[in-house]
This record gives C-alpha cells, structure tokens and sequence, in this order.
C-alpha cells in the first residue's frame, strides 16, 4: 500500500503542469519530475531501488514508452497499422482521443508500479 501511495503521490501530486506538459519534449522537466517522484521511495527502499525506480521513471515518462507497448498488445496480429497512425498514444485514431489518453495513463501507471513493486522486492 505504501509502493502504491507514493506512486500517486509522486506522479498526481507533486507533478506540476509545467512537468506534466514538458516531460516528453525536454530533458529538464523529466529529470525535476523523476526526482521528485523518487525522493520519497527512500523511506522504504535501498538506494540502488530508488535508483532503478528515478532511472526507469525517467526514461519511461521521457520518451512515453507506454504508447510502444499499448501498441505491440494491441496489434499483435496482421495486418498491422502504420505507427504514424498510432504514435501519439499507441491506439489507432478510430479510438476517441479522450479513451486513448486514459488508456494509455493506465498502461503507464501500471508500467510504473511494476517496476517500483520489483524494484522494492529484489532490487537491494
């Protein structure tokens, strides 16, 4: 519950609108955003953890790696779409804008707290 608690904390809270539309476009606002998210992982996991958890958010949220994956689960079968059409979010555009948004915060939530759950567990 408390992996859980910072995540929301971390990514709803403490992420400003200027984080939040900036992150994917420039580096300075993914590296402010990852480190403020990942401060307070330090109560509860070992620094390499935290690490893993800074360098994974970072990386995830710089370049929305979400879309890459909403994507692949989605056409997994032939004939695949062009990505040019799918690239925002990963969906293809006859999925309405604010469902394909919403879905791809899902999948990047959920990215997230995989990777902070194995992180706390095996990351010592």
């Amino acid at each position: 519950m408390t992996q859980l608690l910072l995540h929301l904390v971390g990514d709803y809270i403490t992420q400003s609108h200027w984080m939040a539309t900036n992150k994917t476009k420039a580096w300075i606002p993914a590296l402010i955003h990852a480190t403020i998210y990942s401060i307070p992982f330090l109560l509860i996991g070992s620094p390499f953890a935290v690490f893993v958890i800074w360098f994974t958010h970072l990386w995830i949220d710089r370049f929305r790696l979400a879309r890459f994956v909403v994507f692949a689960k989605n056409h997994m079968g032939f004939p695949w779409p062009k990505w040019s059409d799918c690239s925002a979010t990963g969906f293809s555009s006859d999925v309405p804008a604010w469902l394909a948004v919403w879905l791809l915060i899902i999948v990047d939530n959920t990215m997230h707290l995989v990777i902070n759950y194995a992180s706390l567990r095996w990351a010592r």
